[in-house]
């Protein structure tokens, strides 16, 4: 295996805005980067261009030393050596579980011997060798998808390519598929590439997320990372939840803003001369408390474990918060805010 390096790749279609700009990125060998964005950002046109199903208008791809493709050529899906795992999981209804996932042995004339030792250990490896004998209407919707990535397995690929493979499964099914993916990872080892819209499938899964918008990568990082600090409003509204507060903060403030200054810009009136900046507050980080900032509770949503609070401060301006007991609406309260981080 090798590390997956695209260079400056744009794609344009002629619709007047390229669907992917100047888009650079790596994918360690052995990792599982998430494209993370809305619909339309210019991610399942990546996933294209790295599978050979699109080329590139500019800029290039490479399987380590090895170019994939650039502006003047590209190199067919079939000699890339990569695998990839659609919404839908087509597999062939007459044929069984194990004649479905030997099918791209079987085009590639492999051995009788080799092919059914492949089977059997793709098969083991996404925990289905009791079904080998099954056929794909027998099976429920996850054990189907488990199917697919087994036949992505056999071929031995240096890639593993993966386009909203949760989005036809309902949220029960998606949590269940989401152990089923970390373990297929874990696993095989197989570098993987992982489109959705989903930042909580993103965050779960993923080694490493790049998040895209308008065709273009905003911010490539662990997911911890990428939590606790993003890089501009539209990556930390997009991560997690939380509110980005508007205040004026003194020059040299660092990224990373304790209580006390973050009272002082909320407490005071903004100097004219000074410029607002963008604070992105998580819930997590948001306390009811006596000593703090008067805020009312303008909305409450209970999740099971615990209400979703939606508080308003003086000025006008809305935070996130948790609570382990029932609210009342427009109740006035105190809040204190242990962290934050200047985008």
């Amino acid at each position: 295996m090798a590390k997956l390096i695209l260079n400056n790749v744009s794609k344009d279609f002629g619709t007047g805005r390229p669907a992917v700009s100047g888009l650079s990125l790596e994918v360690r060998e052995g990792g599982f980067l998430a494209l993370l964005g809305p619909s339309g950002c210019g991610k399942t046109t990546v996933l294209r261009m790295i599978a050979g199903f699109e080329a590139p208008s500019d800029g290039a791809i490479y399987l380590g030393e090895r170019l994939l493709a650039d502006s003047e050529k590209s190199l067919p899906p079939e000699r890339r050596n990569m695998a990839m795992v659609f919404q839908s999981y087509a597999l062939w209804p007459h044929m069984t579980v194990a004649e479905n996932v030997g099918y791209p042995l079987k085009v590639r004339g492999v051995s009788k011997d080799i092919h059914r030792a492949r089977i059997g250990e793709a098969l083991d490896t996404v925990r289905l060798a009791d079904y080998a004998d099954r056929r794909p209407a027998d099976l429920s919707g996850g054990q189907r998808q488990r199917v697919a990535l087994a036949r992505c397995l056999v071929t031995q690929p240096d890639v593993v390519l993966l386009d909203e493979p949760l989005a036809n499964l309902d949220r029960h099914l998606r949590q269940e598929m989401e152990e089923t993916f970390r373990d297929f990872h874990r696993r095989s080892g197989a570098t993987m590439v992982y489109v959705t819209h989903d930042q909580s499938e993103a965050m779960a899964l993923a080694t490493d997320i790049a998040v895209m918008s308008h065709g273009k990568l905003l911010q490539v990082a662990p997911p911890e990372e990428i939590y606790a600090r993003p890089e501009g409003r539209l990556v930390g509204g997009l991560i997690g939840r939380g509110a980005i507060l508007s205040l004026a903060l003194p020059d040299g403030a660092p990224r990373k803003i304790d209580w006390q200054a973050l009272r002082e810009g909320l407490d005071k009136p903004s100097p004219a001369d000074r410029p607002m900046a963008d604070v992105l507050v998580r819930p997590e980080d948001v306390h009811l408390s006596g000593e703090g900032l008067a805020a009312r509770i303008r909305a409450s949503l209970y999740e099971g474990e615990r209400y979703s609070l939606t508080l308003e401060l003086d000025d006008g301006q809305t935070l996130r918060a948790f609570s382990r007991h029932r609210p009342q609406i427009d109740e006035p309260t105190r809040v204190t805010i242990t962290g934050a981080w200047r985008l």
